[in-house]
């Protein structure tokens, strides 16, 4: 269990790991219906969600791991429409979608009620009024079942859920049937991004390398990438599930291109030249995946420590 006491914040990355913050300000700690929900503020890295003792974004690096989620799978693609965001709490996520100005509708699915209501209330530089966006639609059901009774097609299907921990709501859509669901809401040339856990050196076989080998079960294409989130003090994992784009041949120039003409604020991580080195995963990653054998499901579900 992470720790609040002497004014510091400590959290276990493993159980032979953890790393500890300067704590400012204890703000919020409660139990929803499905997990427990903590916030606070450190000295680091200012308004921090916890959700079952796990980091989901600080105040200030959050943009990156959103920009990373959302970003590249977004300027991969042409004339997106319609946006599906499963999970997206904090609303960072269902705000950068919304930053691009051809995008008519975003329809968000998380299941916690109650984590939406205490981040529209504590996190505002996180959400930066996304929730009240006329182009939004909030919904508060499983995304599972919401996607197993919508017939909608969406261009873009984004997974921005906690980690796959046992005691958790979020191992399901870490499954092979879920990927498969995705799929099939998908229009022609769709795409699906996920985080996809931690993915440094040393722990991207957790969970990472058993995402992906699921992944590119049920899609023709599949480009994983990852980058460092200070306030997790880890890399963390990306993976983008294609029908027929793949992202590693976009251009630079037409990604800043994109950038340029179809934005309404300035991204501070992502641009054409981090585009073209994103994909270029380390050997021995490329290595863990070729060797990779799990496939996720229902049945036989992963879980993260």
């Amino acid at each position: 269990m992470n720790k609040k006491s002497n004014n510091w914040y400590t959290e276990h990355n493993s159980k032979d790991f953890s790393y500890s913050l300067r704590l400012k300000n204890a703000i919020y700690s409660g139990q929803s219906n499905y997990q427990k929900i903590d916030i606070i503020e450190t000295h680091s890295f200012g308004r921090t969600l916890i959700l079952d003792d796990k980091t989901q974004s600080s105040e200030a690096d959050e943009y990156i791991y959103h920009e990373l989620l959302v970003q590249p799978a977004l300027h991969s693609l042409n004339n997106v429409k319609n946006v599906f965001i499963a999970g997206g709490g904090e609303g960072a996520t269902a705000r950068e979608v919304l930053y691009h100005n051809d995008i008519e509708s975003v329809t968000m699915v998380d299941l916690d009620e109650e984590v939406i209501r205490l981040c529209k209330k504590y996190l505002p530089n996180h959400h930066k009024g996304s929730f009240d966006d006329k182009r939004m639609t909030l919904i508060y059901e499983d995304a599972f079942q919401y996607l197993e009774s919508t017939k909608a097609i969406y261009d873009l299907i984004i997974i921005d859920i906690s980690d796959p921990l046992e005691s958790g709501p979020a191992y399901k859509l870490f499954t092979q049937e879920f990927y498969q669901l995705i799929l099939n809401h998908l229009g022609n040339e769709g795409i699906m991004a996920i985080q996809a856990g931690p993915c440094g050196p040393l722990d991207h076989r957790d969970v990472f390398t058993a995402i992906y080998n699921t992944i590119q079960r049920i899609f023709p294409i599949t480009q994983g990438y990852n980058g460092f989130i200070p306030s997790y003090n880890s890399v963390w994992g990306f993976i983008i599930g294609s029908k027929t784009i793949n992202p590693t041949e976009i251009s630079e120039e037409e990604i800043d291109n994109k950038i340029q003409s179809g934005l309404n604020t300035i991204l501070k991580y992502y641009d054409g030249k981090l585009h073209k080195k994103l994909f270029d995963l380390s050997k021995e990653i490329r290595l863990s995946i070729k060797n990779e054998n799990r496939i996720i499901t229902l049945n036989n579900p992963i879980y993260i420590a």
